[in-house]
C-alpha cells in the first residue's frame, strides 16, 4: 500500500490563523493535529494538538505538575482562553524541525519512518508539490494492523 491509497482531504491552517479556531477544528473533526500551509498551499509544517497545548499551558504547570494540581477545578477548566488573540504561528515550536512531508509513492514503511523520526501524527501527502491529502498515525495503524 502506498501513501496515495492512504490519504485523506485534511483540514489546513496557516501561520496567521487563530490558534483557538485551530484547536476547535481539531476538537470538532478528532484530529491529532493539522497541516499548516503558505499563501500558495503548501505544506509548511504539521501543527500537532500537543503544540497548541503547549501555548495554552501555563509554563509553571508545565514545568512543575504539582502547580497544575492546585489550581482549583473552576481554573483549570478554563486553560484554553489563554489561545483567545493568539495565532499558529505562536504555537510552533521556535526551532524548525524536518518537515513530514511524503510524495504518493511512499510506502507505509516509509511514512511510519517519517512519522517516528519527526515525532508528528500526520504526514502530508504532495503530487506534483501540490497538497493532495494527509495520512494519520490512526490510519497508518489501522491499515498496518489490518483493523
Amino acid at each position: 500500500m502506498r501513501a496515495r491509497d492512504l490519504a485523506v482531504e485534511f483540514p489546513t491552517v496557516t501561520l496567521d490563523s487563530p490558534a483557538l479556531e485551530a484547536a476547535k477544528l481539531m476538537a470538532e473533526r478528532d484530529l491529532p493535529g493539522l497541516i499548516l500551509v503558505d499563501g500558495d498551499g503548501l505544506p509548511l509544517s504539521i501543527l500537532p494538538g500537543t503544540q497548541v497545548l503547549r501555548l495554552a499551558v501555563p509554563p509553571y504547570c508545565r514545568d512543575d505538575p504539582a502547580l497544575a494540581r492546585v489550581v482549583d477545578e473552576a481554573h483549570a477548566d478554563l486553560f484554553l482562553r489563554r489561545l483567545e488573540g493568539r495565532t499558529v504561528r505562536e504555537c510552533l515550536p521556535e526551532q524548525p524541525r524536518e518537515l513530514p512531508v511524503a510524495d504518493m509513492k511512499a510506502t507505509v514503511l516509509e511514512l511510519a519512518a517519517l512519522m517516528a523520526r519527526t515525532r508528528s501524527p500526520v504526514v502530508a501527502v504532495v503530487d506534483d508539490g501540490r497538497l493532495a491529502g494527509a495520512v494519520t498515525l490512526q490510519s497508518l495503524l489501522d491499515h498496518a494492523l489490518e483493523l
